[in-house]
């Protein structure tokens, strides 16, 4: 780790820097424009992304973590010999530090360019539940710049990187470690024990009050939690095969990178906000094969929140998922809360999504202080069994609602073949009468046991052709 006042000059030269897919520094908020050929498919835009999301290369040559000093009995602190392994295989010019069968107990973790960190098939990596062996660094927190602990596997502007095997990765929360922090009274939190909630009101503060990132300093005796796995500023990103657990706060949450692919990954925490999947103002992005079953959303896409999203103006842009499978969790494919950066592109495909505890399959989710614009989202193919509220949910009624003075924007969101089995409505629309929703294309929808009439409220070019609700054709939704 590099000491604070080189932290911070390297921050104060690379904050307004954002990776191209074309592996090219750009300056923030250049963004492709999707395809505006009038009566185009939607969907022959896929391959073009597909064919630049390429897994990242390494060379051939393995480093041991054992013979690094790791020790898999559960016991030996095993950070220093994973840190000198990655070193190792980095000055070397890459390849993969394997991480054999046992169990290893580690601090804070961070990847360079040209390492895959292979976990191996029955090795477990459990992070230390001490606050203190992780050290500040540049992460996003709900969508906010700051410095605070490090996420336990981390990067920062490296490119060709991987985190790939059939072993575990444990984060160790639980209700007596980080999950209290968001003032978890079922874990046994109580008024007085420390809490979250004034750190991330003065972080907040700093974001609409644009205060120097540099300046927003938490991190140990503050309590916002790290998420689990933050690649920051990377390009050419491979996470694949693991089992994640027990994650402290998000999981999977690439911020402003590109070229990112999320595979074959099985996430499983029930602890606050432990959302499986977020791509954080990142372009060109894959998931694929995942099971997710959280205690927040499945997959969220997100671009910053409020000023500070508006500050680094960079969506999240050409993003595939596929051949999922959602279990709990808020939303199945969420976009948004922290989306002022906008989202555009985003395709949804072969997915099936089935639990009680999952609120809507499809969820948007925006407000007049986040101000972003979300278009062009597609999905198709998607069979859904029970969820709680609506097969789509777009609300610009969450959290602050209309109190602000930036205008949300959805607009070009089409399903197709997209069946639910069970569910309290078909969709749940909520927009605003100075901001309507706009351009809601069905096609071929079936929704099974519904138990209301669709919410519609402040939204424009709504179409439906071949959608049915508990067996009858409808031609457009009523109150």
């Amino acid at each position: 780790m590099t000491s604070r006042r080189t932290f911070l000059r390297s921050l104060a030269g690379s904050s307004a820097l954002l990776l191209g897919s074309e592996g090219t520094w750009l300056t923030r908020g250049a963004t492709r424009q999707p395809d505006e050929r009038p009566g185009a498919d939607p969907w022959q835009q896929l391959p073009a992304i597909l064919t630049r999301i390429q897994p990242p290369h390494f060379p051939d040559r393995e480093w041991n973590a054992l013979k690094f000093g790791a020790v898999g009995d559960g016991k030996a602190d095993c950070t220093a010999a994973f840190r000198a392994a990655i070193a190792a295989c980095h000055r070397a010019g890459g390849g993969r530090v394997r991480v054999p069968a046992g169990e290893y107990l580690t601090g804070a973790l961070r990847l360079l360019s040209g390492v895959n960190l292979e976990v191996g098939k029955g090795a477990t990596i459990r992070f230390s539940r001490d606050p203190r062996v992780y050290p500040n660094v540049l992460t996003r927190w709900e969508g906010v710049e700051l410095l605070n602990f490090s996420p336990f596997i981390y990067a920062f502007q490296q490119e060709n990187i991987g985190i790939t095997g059939e072993g575990t990765l444990d984060g160790n929360a639980d209700c007596a470690h980080w999950w209290p922090w968001k003032r978890q009274t079922k874990c046994g939190w109580k008024a007085g024990d420390p809490e979250q909630s004034k750190d991330r009101n003065l972080l907040f503060s700093f974001g609409e009050q644009r205060t120097p990132v540099e300046q927003r300093v938490f991190g140990e005796g503050h309590y916002l939690r790290p998420q689990f796995i933050q690649p920051y500023q990377c390009k050419n990103v491979l996470i694949e095969g693991l089992t994640l657990l027990n994650s402290p706060m998000w999981q999977v949450t690439p911020a402003l990178c590109s070229n990112v692919i999320v595979r074959d990954l099985t996430i499983d925490s029930s602890g606050p906000n432990t959302d499986g999947c977020d791509p954080d103002s990142c372009r060109d992005v894959l998931i694929e094969n995942c099971v997710f079953n959280t205690g927040d959303d499945c997959i969220a896409i997100k671009s910053g929140r409020n000023g500070d999203g508006r500050r680094l103006h960079t969506p999240s842009e050409n993003i595939v998922i596929r051949g999922c499978r959602m279990a709990n969790g808020h939303g199945g494919v969420t976009i948004g809360s922290e989306i002022s950066g906008g989202v555009r592109n985003v395709f949804v495909e072969n997915c099936h999504m089935d639990s009680p505890r999952l609120d809507s399959a499809i969820r948007i989710k925006n407000n007049a202080m986040r101000g972003g614009t979300i278009e062009n989202i597609f999905v198709r193919n998607v069979d859904v069994g029970r969820v709680a509220l609506a097969g789509l949910s777009i609300d610009f009624l969450y959290e602050e609602g209309a109190a602000g003075s930036f205008t949300p924007v959805v607009q070009d969101v089409d399903l197709r073949n997209v069946e639910v089995q069970n569910t309290k409505y078909a969709v749940f629309l909520r927009g605003l009468p100075n901001a309507p929703i706009r351009e809601v294309r069905m096609t071929d929808c079936i929704f099974e046991n519904v138990a209301q009439s669709s919410i519609v409220e402040n939204a424009t070019g709504i179409s439906l052709a071949g959608v049915r609700i508990n067996g009858e054709l409808v031609e457009k939704f009523t109150a």
